[in-house]
Formats: C-alpha cells, sequence, structure tokens
C-alpha cells in the first residue's frame, strides 16, 4: 500500500500572513491523521516562513499517525531538531538558503561523502532516511552508497509532462529510476506537483511506490472540496 503524507507547510504559510493562529498549524496535523492520512510532513526553513521549529516540536508531541520532516542538513538547526524530535523519517532536501521551494534532487556523485556521513547521524538515531534525487539512473546507483533506507522522486518534470499530454514521457524515466531503486533494495517515495489529475497514472505504473508527500496541491483543493474530503479525494487515487 502507498502511504499519503500530508505536507501542512501551506496551513502555516497562511497562519504567518496575518499572525495569530489561525489555521492552528498542529490541529491540521491531527486532523490529517483523523480524517485518514497516513503520515503528515513538514518542510521547516531557517527563514520559519511557513511551519516554524516550535511547530514541529509541539506535532511531534501529539501526533501519533507516521511524522516526516524535510530539509537541508547543511542547517546545525535542523540536524538538533531532528535528533531532537525524533520523527518516523527525515527526507534530506538540497534546498538553498531562501529558496522558494525544492526544485533539484541531490547530486548523489558529488555528494556522496557528504550524505554518507550525514545520513549516518541520523540513522544511528533509530530514524528512517530518505533523500531528494532526481529520477536519473546513476544518481540513484550512487543513492545506494550514501546508506539511505529510501530515496524520494523528484516528481515535477512528471506533472509537467503529464499536464502537457506526454504520459508515456511522463512516466518513463520515473519507472526506470523506481526499479533501480528497487532493486537495489531502497523504498521509493514520491513529491512535488503530484495531484489528482495525475497521481493515479503515477501510482499504477511504480508499483514499488512506498509514499508519496503531498502539499500545494491537496492544500489548494481542501479550500474547495474541505479538507475532509480532500484527504480521503488522494487516498481514492493511491487505491487502484
Amino acid at each position: 500500500m502507498t502511504k499519503l503524507s500530508v505536507n501542512i507547510n501551506k496551513f502555516a504559510t497562511i497562519r504567518n500572513s496575518r499572525g495569530g493562529n489561525n489555521p492552528d498549524v498542529v490541529k491540521a496535523a491531527v486532523d490529517a491523521e483523523r480524517f485518514g492520512a497516513n503520515g503528515v510532513t513538514v518542510h521547516p526553513r531557517p527563514d520559519e516562513r511557513h511551519i516554524r521549529y516550535e511547530d514541529v516540536r509541539e506535532i511531534r508531541k501529539i501526533i501519533t499517525t507516521e511524522f516526516n520532516i524535510e530539509g537541508n542538513p547543511n542547517e546545525q538547526q535542523f540536524i538538533d531538531l531532528v535528533l531532537e524530535t525524533k520523527p518516523h523519517q527525515v527526507t534530506l532536501v538540497p534546498d538553498a538558503l531562501g529558496q522558494l521551494t525544492s526544485d533539484h534532487g541531490w547530486d548523489t556523485i558529488a555528494h556522496k561523502d557528504y550524505l554518507i556521513e550525514t545520513i549516518k547521524i541520523f540513522k544511528n538515531a533509530g530514524i528512517r532516511v530518505s533523500i531528494f534525487v532526481d529520477p536519473i539512473i546513476s544518481m540513484v546507483d550512487a543513492a545506494a552508497l550514501t546508506g539511505t533506507d529510501r530515496i524520494e522522486l523528484y516528481t515535477e518534470g512528471y506533472a509537467t509532462a503529464y499536464a502537457n499530454g506526454e504520459r508515456a514521457n511522463a512516466i518513463g524515466h520515473y519507472l526506470e529510476a523506481a526499479k533501480k531503486a528497487h532493486e537495489l533494495g531502497m523504498g521509493v517515495n514520491a513529491g512535488h506537483d503530484l495531484d489528482l489529475q495525475n497521481l493515479k497514472f503515477f501510482k499504477h505504473h511504480i508499483p514499488w511506490l512506498d509514499e508519496v508527500s503531498i502539499g500545494h496541491a491537496l492544500v489548494c483543493d481542501a479550500i474547495y472540496f474541505g479538507y475532509e474530503n480532500a484527504i480521503q479525494m488522494y487516498q481514492r487515487q493511491l487505491q487502484y
């Protein structure tokens, strides 16, 4: 079964735009769980423009479903936060400081030694590790040498091609990368720009898919369909 992890960053973006605590980000995490999500994802950044470090601490105290923290381990405060809160999974993303959103995977060849040492820190604490990777076979091969438990396929390229009607081209590289990861003993996650239009096709063609992390599109759909209904709509796309 492919698990749905709801990224709640956008709830924090809305809250921070006005100050106060509306919407309540901790409640958004609890409700995601209550409405049928298999997990909750947060991506704290150093400027705390959406999820704040204290949000992560408060969510960890109360959540019972799987908790995934994304971020760039170049920031010591990120490493410290993960080791303090001990989520079920940490997803390492090579974001630059101030970056609007994640837009590429790790160069697992150039950064192999760095990733080996960093991944070891989290695994020694009993935390499962996933690393953001583009659907390139050489990057998947090198990812296996870092000791990571999983890769997360960066799916913006898939979503763009799918929207342009190029379904076969959209899925091909991702299928090959997922198959290679599976053969090398790594789990496969996916995320970025997956939505109600393209998720079913992606899931149908990649049988080894462990988890998808979806935030922006799901929160946008929740505005129209309601939060609980949106989560259930995404779950139905994963049942095929």
